[in-house]
């Protein structure tokens, strides 16, 4: 998808945002989630019909000023979980993407680690992001979620993907009222580069009591996440599932963008699991 395509889709975010909160819309709105003193911008789909509806939070990757490298496109994902009956929320966390006024992206913070201290700063740099402001940016989101009146407070999900995905293991760590996550390519980029990752999640797998549905494609930077935190996850009797897709495309980057790359792929075994614990909310142990 390319970016002119992006921004008409946001510009169309931005041009529907003040129709009446509740409207049935089958495009997003623009709204904005309060972090602290941030502002952060999320674009918004509803299904058609009636609600309450279940509703997911989507947590993107790591972000750089200016939207650099292109791998945000909730116009690809939105319509898609809208479609299957769930509120959708794509939060831009701060300096990233709409939120680009509100702070650094986390991307820019870590490679400025990295340049100027090394990879030992650079990871310390993640996990303190993870842990505190990225974390505030998605509770926040969530929070504003669990406000909407045509949301069913009782049957949220999360999904994310890269560090959207770790973050999102965490955030199911602390948050036992949600039904389910998604996670794509979850650490597939620093799980080979950050002991300090690899050590966290897999103790916050080991608190997490929702379900969790770990994805990758076979050719991403590592698919070893999903089979070590799937393995503690079976050890300790949890709700799990792992799924390693063939390969996306020809290198590495373009495994790890599985989710834009391969909905077609990836969509009926996504929502067949969302569908079952956050939609009908039951928690049955599933068979990999």
């Amino acid at each position: 998808m390319k970016t002119s395509v992006f921004l008409v889709m946001l510009a169309l975010g931005f041009a529907i945002s003040d129709r009446a909160e509740g409207q049935t819309l089958n495009g997003p709105v623009t709204v904005i989630v309060h972090s602290g003193a941030l502002e952060l911008r999320a674009l918004m789909w509803r299904p058609s019909g009636q609600g309450p509806f279940p509703a997911v939070l989507f947590n993107h990757g790591s972000g750089h000023a200016g939207g650099r490298g292109d791998h945000r496109h909730p116009e690809l994902l939105g319509p898609v979980f809208a479609r299957h009956g769930y509120v959708f929320l794509y939060l831009f966390r701060r300096g990233d993407g709409l939120s680009a006024n509100q702070g650094i992206p986390s991307g820019d913070l870590m490679d400025a680690a990295l340049a100027t201290k090394g990879m030992e700063a650079r990871n310390q740099t993640q996990m303190r992001l993870l842990e505190t402001d990225e974390m505030s940016d998605a509770l926040a989101g969530l929070g504003y979620l669990r406000t909407l009146h045509e949301v069913d407070s009782h049957r949220i999900g999360v999904v994310g993907v890269s560090f959207g995905g770790s973050l999102t293991l965490l955030m199911a760590e602390r948050d036992s009222n949600l039904r389910a996550i998604v996670v794509f390519a979850t650490a597939g980029y620093g799980w080979v580069r950050s002991p300090q990752l690899r050590a966290r999640l897999t103790a916050a797998v080991g608190r997490i009591a929702v379900p969790v549905f770990f994805i990758h494609a076979a050719n991403d930077y590592s698919v070893e996440p999903a089979k070590v935190l799937g393995a503690e996850m079976a050890r300790l009797h949890k709700p799990y599932r792992v799924k390693i897709y063939p390969p996306a495309g020809q290198t590495a980057d373009e495994g790890h963008n599985f989710i834009h790359l391969e909905v077609a792929t990836w969509e009926p075994d996504v929502f067949a699991y969302l569908d079952k614990y956050v939609k009908v909310g039951r928690r049955k142990r599933d068979k990999r």
